[in-house]
């Protein structure tokens, strides 16, 4: 039995004993009475009775140990020409005094805070001082619709909203100031303060007695302790998209997620205190609150805050860039944003002007990574590129290639095989076990491991409604795929991105993986489309690669057989439409849902999470002249 399968089996079979164990690498003021607590089935809760300071385990304990001196954070924004080191000494003398600041006006432990902010270290100071308080923080994606904002506001109730005066976008400013205002007047439930962090180049307009400016309220502020807190209470709330339209409230406890999260970064990505750690992606994301701030910290890494865009800042090397001059160990980003890249400079000529000698593993998540972008990155960097798969709800991965385990042989295609902790299981629509090779729904058997979430925010009836009723003893994905022979994941997409042609279920991720093989197309979506004869049939909507020149025939004539040789004739592939570009959320995910109401003619909700509204109208023009898109 290999190193995996070891610990594999041991974490599933003795979750109390391979959990307390990793719960040994913790600072706890008190410890638990129980590693894994069952007796209200199916909440469970993990390190009862355990004592602990998420912020004091990111920040002091490492300077108490002689880590003050080493980065804690690298800020690099390119788009302000602006590069920050800040030490751990630093980081937490700036932390303890925000804490003592919010302290002052009244926040303390379990009250909530709406963090609304740019990709800056001010985000981070934020977040880390609420942990220190025992607050609960929620932070929203910076420059969220004002609409989006008040439905969290209300949810959230917030004592204090922290914010920033705004942003660069592209080459636009986004003020965050006004549409905060909107958002407030709009909400039922009204916060007492809001506090401004004033950048340089846009200045916001100050309500007195109602807005407090940062560093005013920094210059009095006394630095605060940290405040033990229970492993079981809450350390944050994350808002994730609702089939109501109503966001979901997913919490995070304190204990099970710094255990799971610092077992991750040595055990997953292979990283050890003083490693420098990049995760390209925004702390409006699960990603940012796990593996920009959190992970990184709690191991006494070196983070990177990136203010900036994988091209057009300047261009298609600005990875690289970052990854040569902060001598970046690991990498973890979306295959979004690669699919950008190679858009941009197929050729990947940017690569060899940069010396990435020091960058080792090439992390992937958020949306499928097709083998073709696989291809492309490994080819290019000669290094392992690792696709691994998990959400909003987990808050760290599901499945990976766990490389301070055991590096396994990579299957394009799959996330390779489950994390310790997490059991999953595939099943067909009854609730029945399928076995390998099957396609299914992807769930997971409970226990789910630590750092997952225990419920949704004042919302436990829900979170059994939406994830544990479906499949009783299981957790419910939403995603569907199968389990290969040797234990590899495969997730072929959302339970909707499964189509129904002339009775034949077929997946549209599986047909995406044949379009993203194309030698001409950068970027591919395909969704299906209501049909009076079939039900659905597939349409392909494709983004060709600079300087490709092919008409929208020949591209439709390659696809069509491409598919038809791969899958058969019966996925009934014939229309594609090539586009500029495919809308996206702000987190890089394609938004295949909104594009399949489009072409039904249906009508749909601007998406709150939606990069740019333009690319929409784009879509449904490329619909309509293929002969969909027509309100019904």
């Amino acid at each position: 039995m290999g190193k995996y399968e070891e610990m594999f089996q041991r974490s599933i079979k003795d979750p109390e004993g391979f959990w307390g164990e990793a719960g040994q690498a913790i600072t706890w003021s008190k410890k638990w009475d129980k590693v894994l607590d069952d007796s209200n089935k199916p909440f469970y809760r993990w390190f009862t009775g355990g004592e602990m300071n998420t912020c004091y385990n990111a920040l002091d304990r490492h300077v108490e140990s002689g880590r003050g001196s080493q980065v804690a954070i690298i800020y690099d924004s390119p788009v302000t020409s602006t590069l920050q080191k800040i030490t751990y000494q630093q980081l937490l003398d700036q932390v303890s005094r925000f804490a003592g600041a919010l302290k002052g006006l009244g926040v303390g432990k379990g009250d909530t805070v709406i963090i609304y902010m740019p990709m800056i270290p001010q985000a981070a100071i934020a977040m880390l001082a609420c942990a220190r308080l025992g607050a609960v923080h929620s932070v929203v994606f910076g420059g969220f619709a004002p609409h989006e904002l008040a439905i969290r506001i209300d949810d959230a109730r917030p004592k204090v909203i922290i914010t920033a005066s705004g942003a660069i976008e592209g080459k636009k400013t986004l003020e965050y100031k006004p549409m905060l205002d909107r958002a407030i007047e709009q909400a039922g439930y009204k916060p007492q303060k809001s506090i401004i962090f004033q950048r340089s180049f846009v200045k916001a307009a100050m309500t007195e007695g109602k807005d407090l400016d940062w560093d005013e309220l920094l210059k009095n502020a006394q630095p605060a302790g940290c405040t033990p807190v229970k492993a079981t209470d809450p350390l944050y709330i994350l808002y994730t998209s609702g089939t109501t339209g109503k966001p979901k409230g997913v919490v995070r406890d304190n204990g099970g997620h710094a255990v799971a999260l610092r077992w991750s970064m040595e055990y997953i990505y292979g990283v050890k205190p003083g490693d420098v750690y990049w995760a390209a992606s925004d702390v409006g994301w699960v990603v940012g609150h796990s593996y920009i701030i959190y992970a990184p910290l709690l191991t006494g890494c070196t983070t990177i805050i990136y203010e900036g865009k994988p091209v057009g800042t300047p261009d298609a090397g600005a990875f690289w860039r970052v990854i040569s001059e902060h001598k970046v160990k690991v990498m973890f980003t979306a295959p979004t944003a690669f699919r950008a890249i190679k858009k941009e400079d197929p050729w990947g000529e940017f690569i060899g002007k940069y010396d990435l000698s020091a960058f080792k593993y090439l992390f992937l998540a958020g949306e499928r990574l097709d083998p073709d972008t696989y291809h492309w990155a490994h080819d290019l960097l000669k290094k392992p590129g690792i696709d691994h798969w998990w959400q909003t709800e987990t808050g760290w991965p599901i499945t990976a290639n766990c490389m301070g385990i055991e590096e396994m042989p990579i299957k394009p295609g799959s996330s390779t095989r489950p994390v310790p902790g997490f059991a999953v299981t595939i099943l067909d629509s009854n609730g029945k076990e399928v076995g390998p090779k099957v396609t299914g729904l992807v769930t997971i058997k409970l226990p789910l491991p630590p750092g997952t979430l225990p419920t949704l925010w004042q919302a436990d009836d829900r979170f059994l409604e939406s994830y544990l009723k479906v499949y009783p003893g299981y957790y419910f994905t939403s995603d569907g795929g199968y389990i290969d022979e040797d234990g590899y994941v495969y997730i072929m997409g959302r339970v909707d991105d499964v189509i129904n042609v002339a009775g034949h279920r077929l997946s549209t991720g599986e047909m995406e993986e044949v379009v993203s093989t194309h030698k001409d197309i950068a970027e591919c979506a395909v969704i299906g489309v209501h049909d009076g004869l079939k039900g659905q049939v597939p349409v392909g909507l494709c983004v060709l690669k600079a300087g490709v020149n092919k008409s929208e025939e020949e591209i439709r004539k390659d696809l069509s057989s491409m598919i038809r040789d791969t899958i058969g004739p019966i996925a009934s592939y014939k229309e594609t439409c090539v586009v500029k570009r495919l809308p996206k959320t702000r987190s890089g995910k394609i938004l295949r849902g909104t594009m399949r109401k489009i072409a039904d003619g249906e009508a749909y909700t601007m998406p709150s999470t939606i990069d740019d509204p333009a690319t929409l109208g784009e879509i449904e023009e490329a619909l309509k002249k293929a002969g969909y898109a027509h309100k019904q």
